[in-house]
This record gives structure tokens, C-alpha cells and sequence, in this order.
């Protein structure tokens, strides 16, 4: 008789606590709904597994719902943990769940219709869907009531019988994982000669396998979040872009002064540049007025002509002390390639060495041989020419390099 009581009061009083807890979050909600800040952290558990361990009591006076509170007559208990469950749950709200129980009828005990003349053992085997009415009123974080609808298996006074069952409960959590669990369950005996029965159970719960997410109200606080620091971000903005502006008008400026003033100094550099080329125009014009050196044929001995034009020469270096110059020499095409090419080399000698001996400066002065790689006419090894026309190719010609 105590310990029925004792069942009693424990289902009250967890009941009564949870309903109180429920009020005050609510209260609070309405407090710092509108100041509390939503993160990606403030997730509730939307899909898991649980287990739970606990104790069931049975109430087996007739009809589901006849004489609930009389403990003293109409339930039975055992003093030790005698309800073990199961389940996944579901994003959706649903869930799906496997319990088991053990429980004793006592000697004297009615059940269906028979007064028991021993003590009796009861087992269950249940399955049931349950949905979490927090998808209805709303989530409370740690606070779920549901409701649910399944089938079972009893035996019961030495009898099976198969049952549809329906529940309703709340769970409170203590942490993230564990919880406590209370719940009734109706059984109604699918065969008529069979009584009906309540369940009543009450146990601690423990999540895992968990998934989290926001509840639909606190992604609606965290959009709205988003949303007002998108605008702070965006006044912010403007005020930086103003500044930018501001800033970027004065840079402007600077640039376009500057470039005013690179342009004056290209302008000045490209006169400059125009000048010097009009100049070393005008000094290879001179240069090229002096005719090319020309050799006689086979021969790589200086011709008075060659000296004469070689003096001139001198005397344009002479004015341009910076310049230089590159002198390449040249034959025809007779005789064979590896003599006129060496042939070259020592005509470009006798040139370089007269200018040397007359006081021009070796790092002035560049020099190359062609040999007869750079005819100026048809006459090749496969044509037949005249002297004169030979003579056109035997020539070491002067260009400027620097000026």
C-alpha cells in the first residue's frame, strides 16, 4: 500500500514539475525574446536514438480509463526498474519505439474477472508510433510532450492477449543527453474476453547518435539576425564608401597631376629622342655620303681611295667623341666560302688596324666579317657578272651604333 502511494506521489510530483518548468521558460521567452541573440549554436536535438530504464506500474481495473487513481486497489508494482525502451526519432517529429516490461500481480488481485490465488507474473512487448506535439505549440527546448498509437503483445494470469495501445507522456531533459520520461499508455485487449489496461511508466532517458538543428522559431530569429546585420553592414558600407569616395577624390587628383606631369616628361624624353635620331641621321648621312671601302679582287690591302674615305671618317668621330660605329666587311662570290670568309676577316683587320694606328679608341669601334654571305646583287656562285658588278659586293660598309 505505501509503495503504491509512493508511485503515485513520484508521478505527481515530476508531472507538476515539468508543467511549472514549462510556464517559466515560456514567461522567460517572453522577457528576452526580443534582446536574445540566436547562433547556430542554440540547436535542439531533431533526430536520435534513445534508450531508457525504468519503473511501470499496471492498472488493471477494467476499462481504460476506469478508477486511474486508485492506487490502492486497481494498481501493481514492482520496487526495482521493470521497463526497458528503445527508440529512433525523427526530424519530422515522429518516432518509432520498442518497449519491454516486467511486472507482478499480487495474490488476491482481480484480473480479468478472476481473483488471483498466487502471485503472478505480467510481461509486454510494445511497439508504437509517437509524435512530438512540440512541432504543434512550439519547441520549449527541453520540455517534449507527445502522444502515440501502437500494438503489444501481454501475458498476463497465464493468458496472451494482443493489444492496440495509445499513449501520451512528456519528457524533460536535465542536460543534452539525459532526461526523464512519464507517460501512460490505454491497452485494449483485441480479444473481447480479455480486460482493457493502463500502463504507467516513469524512467530515466539518455539521447544518442544525435543530430542537431534550430527550431523553426529560432531560424526565424537567426533570418531576422541576419537580415538586421545585413543592414548594419550596408549603412556601415555607405558611410565607408563615402569616405572612400572622398578619399579616392583626392587620390584622383594626385594621379591626375602626376600624369600631367609624366606626360610633360614623356613629351620632353620623345623630343629628346627625336633630336638624337635626326642627329645620328644626319651624321649616318654624312657617314654614308663617304661611299663604302672598296677592295680589289683577291686582295686585302687598303686602296688609297679606302684610306681617304677612312680619314674622312676619323674626322666625323672626331666631332662625336661618344659615338661609335660598327664596320662590316664583305667579298664576292668567287672562290670558295672558307676563303671568303677569311678573306673578309682580314680586310675587316686592315681596316680596323688603320684606324687604331691613327688614334680611335678600340672600344668605338665594332667589327664583323661576312664573308660572301650578304651579296648585295645576283652575283652568286650559279651567275656570271662583270667586274663592276662583283666590285658592288667586295665593300666594308659603316653604321652607327650609339650616339
Amino acid at each position: 500500500m505505501i509503495l503504491k502511494k509512493e508511485i503515485l506521489l513520484v508521478f505527481f510530483v515530476a508531472f507538476t514539475l515539468a508543467t511549472f518548468a514549462q510556464t517559466s521558460e515560456i514567461t522567460d521567452l517572453k522577457d528576452t525574446s526580443e534582446i536574445a541573440e540566436i547562433t547556430e549554436l542554440d540547436s535542439t536535438n531533431v533526430s536520435f536514438w534513445m534508450v531508457g530504464l525504468g519503473f511501470n506500474a499496471i492498472d488493471d481495473s477494467g476499462t481504460a480509463f476506469d478508477d486511474v487513481f486508485d492506487v490502492s486497489e486497481a494498481w501493481s508494482a514492482v520496487p526495482y526498474p521493470s521497463r526497458i525502451s528503445i527508440g529512433r526519432y525523427f526530424k519530422s517529429g515522429l518516432g518509432v519505439e520498442g518497449i519491454f516490461a516486467y511486472n507482478k500481480y499480487k495474490k488476491g488481485k482481480m484480473v480479468d474477472n478472476y481473483e488471483l490465488t498466487e502471485d503472478e507474473d505480467y510481461f509486454s512487448a510494445d511497439s508504437r508510433l509517437s509524435y512530438d506535439l512540440n512541432k504543434v505549440i512550439g519547441e520549449t527546448g527541453w520540455f517534449d510532450p507527445y502522444v502515440g498509437a501502437g500494438i503489444g503483445f501481454t501475458r498476463a494470469h497465464n493468458n496472451s492477449r494482443a493489444t492496440y495501445n495509445g499513449v501520451i507522456g512528456f519528457r524533460t531533459w536535465f542536460s543534452d543527453r539525459f532526461g526523464l520520461d512519464v507517460n501512460s499508455s490505454g491497452k485494449w485487449a483485441m480479444n473481447p474476453n480479455f480486460k482493457n489496461h493502463i500502463q504507467h511508466a516513469i524512467g530515466v532517458v539518455y539521447k544518442f547518435d544525435v543530430e542537431k538543428d534550430l527550431s523553426k522559431k529560432d531560424k526565424e530569429k537567426l533570418a531576422l539576425q541576419a537580415a538586421l546585420a545585413k543592414e548594419q553592414d550596408r549603412i556601415t558600407d555607405s558611410i565607408a564608401s563615402a569616405d572612400k569616395a572622398k578619399a579616392d577624390a583626392a587620390f584622383l587628383a594626385q594621379q591626375l597631376a602626376k600624369q600631367k606631369a609624366d606626360a610633360a616628361e614623356q613629351d620632353r624624353l620623345a623630343q629628346l629622342e627625336k633630336e638624337k635620331l635626326e642627329a645620328k641621321n644626319k651624321i649616318q648621312s654624312e657617314i654614308d655620303s663617304l661611299d663604302n671601302l672598296y677592295f680589289a679582287f683577291d686582295s686585302y690591302h687598303l686602296t688609297a681611295s679606302s684610306k681617304s674615305i677612312l680619314n674622312e671618317l676619323m674626322l666625323i668621330l672626331g666631332e662625336h667623341p661618344e659615338m661609335t660605329i660598327a664596320i662590316t666587311s664583305h667579298t664576292d662570290s668567287r672562290g670558295t666560302t672558307a676563303y671568303n670568309q677569311t678573306l673578309s676577316e682580314k680586310r675587316l683587320k686592315s681596316t680596323l688596324d688603320y684606324l687604331f694606328e691613327k688614334g680611335i679608341e678600340t672600344n668605338r669601334i665594332e667589327g664583323k666579317a661576312f664573308g660572301e654571305s650578304q651579296l648585295l646583287n645576283e652575283c652568286d656562285d650559279n651567275t656570271k657578272c662583270t667586274e663592276s658588278k662583283h666590285r658592288e659586293n667586295r665593300r666594308s660598309e659603316i653604321k652607327i651604333v650609339t650616339l
